[in-house]
């Protein structure tokens, strides 16, 4: 047969026959003129099948053309220096756990509510088929910010400003020698050194020389990214920029340099690595003007150039000097008055698994005392319930340039954010009105106690008692935030308490006493206490996804609910005749006109649209027949158990009821 003849039989063109035959599994070349008779007859016969397979391959084709150009579309997305996870999952349109599973691939562990930062979103982006782009506002941002101090100071009367230390930055290469440079200055330097000297690590510190004080910003330096580099300067009034003595001016020290010519800072270059063998100070002079056009004061610019060794301990003292000359120059810029409302900038911040959220403030103006109410853009942040300077004693106030750390925040800020006394709660020496708070706490317990938040009596609603346990206080006030969305009116969540770490005896004492479960989140619990929990049956479930633990909380408050009887009608039936009538039931004879009638379903007797009796259906029957289903147009005879009421024109409705614990 033709292949032509072929492919108008069954209605294609002759190039579409010849291209989808091989697919089919027939061995005919494309340039085929004829085909034997018992091949042709074989399409032609079973041509429906083969249609239909190539309707199937045509969808899988154009599938996979789909998956690649969408595989080649990058989605374009704007991020500011740090966002939100959840919130960077719906700008990318994907899930959440798509987020954070990538998250994790890369070694990050962090909930749905927690920030990540602009270069760990774009790392995940790329694997996400993502371009990720840093919006420009989060510039314009920072420079409010900055602006926001300069607004401070602006409004201080001249009189009350007062000179206050220095603060500096230490900035450049990695592998230059900044934190040896700052090492060496804070072992030979550090004020107070014969009481102890430093306990811990804040971020910052301060020395003292020729009975002044410097405050130092200890930047990570190569560890941070470029943003947040940035926003340490910021902070500070003085900049040291450190190349190495035999490495020379590298890409890192462009950058730096950059950030500091950007931030308008005083500054001087710190030669270190003086001590070794390949070391050159008057080629690294060279390269700072020919590179960056920094003339050293020696070769008639104004730019002072240290050299030192960090590991020698040689020329600290000179750095400092030459911080303490530059200070004094810019003298009418580095001040403060002592005696406003304090407020801060924050170089370090994180959520420790002891004390909750921790967030290091450098004091730029006016002073902080330990009780005030901390907020970030007007919205409270937390009381500085512990203040601590740098060497880990706890203080009650700091004045301008100190950096504290402080414990006891809702939550953790960003490095940069602006922190502030709450300013409707200070009077005008800066102290927190601490009648004005106690009012308010007062008012809110008392109408705590008296209504709930949507004005019914808490005495009349039931009540799930919680202790939550998770590893970052973050992700409690996430699962907390989560529970309050289920609450109704009929039923609350009660978040008794909050914790980190692993699950302990008390928890286990206080759920006992308060009748509360224990809902833990990416935490341990001992084997000790799990037998403890069993024997004192308190009930322990410990989780690694938020929306798994709120849905065990949610169950749990379905239970507590109670059941709830489901109605479900079936039909109707119109009676037409009573066959027998007896005490407690009639044997009745009728025809469905709605809906069915099952065999020990429960009926209501209607008449003129009233109730007259229930029932149910205890014997069922069609064409003489025992059956149990009736359909909708069928007659039958029925035995109904109940009050004999039934008369000829009365209508039975059939339903059925089911106990169901309530939902929420």
């Amino acid at each position: 047969m033709n292949v032509t003849e072929l492919a108008r039989r069954v209605k294609i063109t002759t190039a579409e026959l010849l291209d989808v035959l091989p697919s089919l599994g027939f061995d005919i070349g494309r340039r085929a003129i004829k085909i034997d008779e018992r091949t042709a007859n074989k399409i032609i016969n079973n041509w429906p099948q083969y249609r239909r397979q190539i309707e199937d391959m045509k969808k899988q084709a154009e599938k996979k053309d789909d998956q690649e150009e969408e595989i080649l579309e990058k989605k374009t997305i704007k991020i500011p220096n740090s966002i939100v996870v959840r919130d960077f999952s719906n700008l990318a349109g994907l899930s959440i756990s798509k987020v954070l599973g990538e998250l994790m691939k890369n070694g990050i562990f962090v909930s749905m509510n927690e920030k990540i930062d602009f270069d760990t979103a774009a790392i995940i982006g790329e694997d996400l088929n993502l371009e990720v782009i840093l919006d420009e506002k989060e510039n314009k941002d920072g420079a409010e910010s900055e602006n926001k101090l300069k607004d401070i100071l602006a409004k201080q009367k001249k009189g009350s400003l007062q000179e206050r230390p220095p603060v500096i930055v230490v900035m450049g290469h990695v592998d230059h020698g900044k934190t040896k440079l700052l090492d060496a200055i804070r072992k030979t330097n550090v004020v107070d050194k014969e009481a102890g000297g430093i306990t811990q690590h804040i971020g910052a510190y301060q020395v003292e020389r020729n009975n002044k004080l410097i405050t130092f910003i200890d930047t990570p330096g190569h560890e941070v990214f470029t943003a947040m580099r940035s926003r340490g300067a910021k902070a500070a009034d003085v900049a040291i920029l450190v190349v190495a003595a035999d490495d020379g001016v590298k890409p890192q020290t462009v950058e730096a340099y950059r950030i500091i010519e950007q931030s308008e800072l005083p500054f001087i270059v710190a030669i270190n690595k003086i001590d070794k063998p390949g070391a050159d100070v008057e080629r690294v002079k060279n390269e700072l003007s020919s590179q960056l056009k920094i003339v050293p004061e020696d070769w008639g610019g104004k730019t002072m150039c240290v050299p030192v060794s960090a590991k020698e301990g040689q020329g600290i003292e000179d750095v400092l000097d030459a911080i303490l000359l530059l200070a004094e120059m810019d003298a009418e810029k580095i001040v403060a008055n002592p005696d406003a409302a304090g407020v801060g900038t924050v170089i370090e911040s994180h959520v420790d698994k002891g004390e909750g959220p921790v967030a290091t403030i450098l004091i730029q103006n006016g002073t902080l005392r330990s009780g005030d109410v901390m907020c970030l853009d007007n919205k409270p942040l937390g009381k500085t319930r512990i203040m601590r300077n740098y060497k880990g004693d706890i203080i009650k106030e700091a004045t301008p340039s100190t950096p504290i750390r402080i414990a006891g925040l809702k939550s953790a800020p960003n490095i940069g954010d602006i922190i502030e006394v709450y300013s409707n709660e200070f009077n005008g020496d800066g102290q927190v009105n601490k009648k004005l708070r106690l009012n308010k706490i007062k008012k809110n317990i008392h109408q705590t106690n008296l209504v709930s938040s949507d004005g019914i009596d808490d005495d009349k609603i039931k009540k799930i008692n919680v202790i939550i346990k998770s590893d970052v206080l973050g992700s409690a006030e996430a699962i907390e935030e989560s529970l309050e969305k289920l609450n109704t009116k009929e039923i609350k969540v009660k978040v008794i308490k909050k914790g980190l770490g692993a699950v302990t005896e008390n928890d286990i004492d206080r759920a006992i006493s308060s009748n509360a479960i224990v809902a833990g989140f990416n935490v341990d619990v001992p084997n000790q206490l799990q037998l403890l929990a069993r024997e004192k049956k308190v009930d322990i479930q410990t989780y690694n996804i938020i929306y798994e633990l709120v849905d065990y909380v949610k169950s749990k408050m379905e239970v507590e609910l109670g059941e709830e009887i489901v109605r479900k009608d079936l039909g109707k039936l119109k009676i037409l005749a009573i066959f027998k009538t007896e005490n407690n039931n009639q044997v009745i004879g009728g025809k469905v006109e709605e809906g069915k009638i099952e065999l020990n379903a429960k009926a209501e007797v209607l008449r003129d649209e009233s109730i007259m009796a229930t029932g149910e259906i205890s014997n069922l029957q069609a064409g003489k027949q025992d059956v149990k289903i009736v359909e909708s147009g069928q007659e039958c005879g029925a035995q109904f158990k109940g009050k004999p009421v039934i008369q000829i024109g009365d209508v039975l409705q059939l339903f059925t009821e089911e106990k169901v614990i309530k939902k929420l």
